[in-house]
């Protein structure tokens, strides 16, 4: 079956780097554009970047500049390097095929302390 599973969070100052890596099973994983999301405190799970099959990536406006996704279709891994962390961005933090509203693990917590 479809299985993400996330690693990688922890507790960060404000300023500080964090880099999550999801292993992802059940899927051809090169054939899919990969995402990540995050569910804040009170707020509904949002888009943070995904990464197609070629490569090409996006962010939304509040990361750019801060943080990274790249994919290892070999390992079959997704991972998001996030530099410059802000107490905005504690969250779980889950990754998905991208545009799929199914499958999803337990994410992985990030809190970042001002």
């Amino acid at each position: 079956q479809v299985q993400f599973v996330e690693s990688g969070g922890g507790l960060v100052q404000a300023g500080g780097s964090l880099r999550l890596s999801c292993t992802a099973s059940g899927i051809t994983f090169s054939d899919n554009h990969i995402a990540w999301y995050r569910q804040a405190p009170g707020k509904q799970r949002a888009l943070v970047a995904y990464i197609t099959t070629d490569r090409t990536t996006y962010y939304v406006d509040s990361v750019k500049g801060r943080f990274t996704i790249s994919r290892d279709n070999g390992e079959k891994r997704v991972y998001l390097q996030m530099n410059s962390l802000k107490p905005e961005d504690t969250a779980v933090y889950y990754c998905n095929q991208y545009g799929h509203d199914s499958y999803w693990g337990q994410g992985t917590q990030v809190t970042v302390s001002s």
